[in-house]
């Protein structure tokens, strides 16, 4: 594989394009909003930037991403190897774009799913080769998080499974492969924490600060469960919630009623500037 599409140019959408340049990939981003394309480019060319000035990314290093980097359209996608889709977390819109690339890609082009939770067979759905469809869950920051959780479903190919923790080893990630059950490994374990943090919270056992810190100072945590749905998104996290609830038939992945609260006073974290935390 030497040619990388990435579908949904926001936050992680250009943080797979970015790594995946940067370890020499010739790279198309795409977005259904042109105007995303662009701050996905920029925002790719100023993290390289503060990487240079770091010390934490050789000059030539940028240099070849950018060279690598392009923004196109669904037809300039179709021409990859590899076409990772990273856009919202809904299963119709993701296995919608799949059943629209069929038509357009390669026969041999792997097809990807950035999902942190929906099923990787559900996803493929209707395909004439569902065995070509694999999940990918990379993690935000995508340039600087080494984890890609790879999700194989029962009829994914074994080397549509090669192909891709070969690709995860070259752009410098450590590559777990989980099976294709509910929440997979990480969102499984993350979110029960989460909710389990805001039912804490919501009883008064101890303040979001403290409820981090105690997980950050006791457990070595990079990040607390709080100021992670916050980075995450508490509608997100809301939304996974729910499903792995219903799926797993376990209420401990139910969102709290505060969580619920939140989210209807449009209180979802870091990208609107208030959650548990102020940002």
């Amino acid at each position: 594989m030497e040619r990388i599409g990435v579908i949904g140019a926001g936050t992680m959408g250009h943080g797979i394009a970015q790594v995946s340049a940067m370890a020499g990939y010739s790279v198309i981003l795409t977005d259904a909003n042109p105007e995303v394309i662009d701050r996905g480019l920029g925002k790719i060319r100023e993290n390289l930037d503060k990487g240079v000035a770091r010390g934490k990314v050789d000059e030539q290093i940028r240099e070849l991403a950018l060279s690598k980097l392009s923004g196109g359209d669904l037809d300039a996608i179709a021409t990859a190897d590899l076409i990772i889709e990273a856009v919202p977390e809904r299963l119709d819109l993701k296995r919608a774009l799949f059943l629209q690339l069929e038509k357009k890609a390669s026969a041999s082009a792997i097809f990807a799913t950035n999902t942190s939770s929906l099923s990787v067979a559900k996803i493929a759905e209707g395909l004439a080769d569902p065995g070509r469809v694999i999940g990918t869950h990379f993690f935000n920051p995508v340039h600087i998080m080494k984890l890609l959780e790879v999700i194989v479903a029962e009829r994914t190919h074994g080397h549509v499974l090669g192909s891709v923790q070969a690709y995860g080893e070259r752009i410098g990630k450590e590559v777990i492969v989980v099976k294709d059950a509910p929440g997979f490994a990480t969102s499984r374990l993350g979110v029960c924490l989460g909710m389990e943090a805001i039912r804490m919270v919501e009883q008064g056992v101890a303040s979001p600060e403290d409820i981090d810190k105690a997980m950050v100072l006791g457990y070595r945590h990079p990040v607390g469960p709080l100021r992670l749905s916050d980075m995450v998104g508490l509608d997100v996290r809301m939304h996974i919630g729910e499903y792995l609830a219903k799926e797993l038939g376990n209420a401990a992945f139910e969102p709290p009623a505060l969580m619920r609260e939140m989210v209807e006073q449009g209180k979802l974290g870091k990208k609107v500037g208030q959650g548990f935390y102020t940002w």
